[in-house]
């Protein structure tokens, strides 16, 4: 397995990131992105959104909702969002 990516943390057999941004606009802004990301991989995280925050994780419901190199490909094309 890849080693997790920058920002991201093991929680509950998962990646998990938190973002915040300065408004609900950019946090819907950025989760379109990450959705364009997500169909391209067939890849769809379980997500949540209040206000100025996006909380994600990742598991491969798949695979028993274990950590895959699914999770780890598509926390780096998160990550890439940032850059």
């Amino acid at each position: 397995m890849q080693p997790i990516p920058q920002y991201w943390e093991l929680q509950n057999n998962s990646l998990y990131r938190r973002f915040e941004f300065a408004n609900f606009s950019e946090a819907f802004a950025f989760m379109a992105r990450v959705a364009l990301l997500a169909e391209q991989q067939q890849h769809h995280p379980l997500w949540t959104n209040v206000y100025n925050r996006v909380e994600i994780w990742l598991t491969t419901h798949d695979a028993g909702n274990n950590l895959t190199v699914k999770d780890i490909t598509l926390a780096e094309a998160i990550n890439s969002l940032q850059a």
